[in-house]
């Protein structure tokens, strides 16, 4: 006769304590505009999926490209920004 048994990691992997902690909701929340061109990014992909790709397609990814490389480097600035001690002399 076989058992059943639960496994224990299954049965707490969504207990009150693994909630994410304020500094990670914080982190997730500045990454947003990156996670939202990334979203645009592979919607412009999937689109241009549906048929021969054609020059607006192409733009659109283009562009969306684009926005996922300004929203990185804009990420990168102000990750840079606020590492750095002290002012412009």
């Amino acid at each position: 006769m076989n058992h059943i048994v639960t496994v224990q990691d299954a049965v707490t992997a969504f207990a009150d304590f693994m909630e994410p902690t304020d500094a990670e909701l914080d982190a997730i929340e500045q990454e947003m505009p990156v996670i939202l061109a990334g979203v645009d990014l592979v919607d412009a992909q999937i689109t241009a999926l549906d048929h021969a790709p054609n020059e607006m397609d192409s733009r659109r990814i283009r562009r969306a490209r684009n926005r996922v490389l300004a929203a990185r480097r804009e990420l990168a600035n102000r990750a840079a920004g606020a590492s750095l001690p002290g002012g412009a002399a």
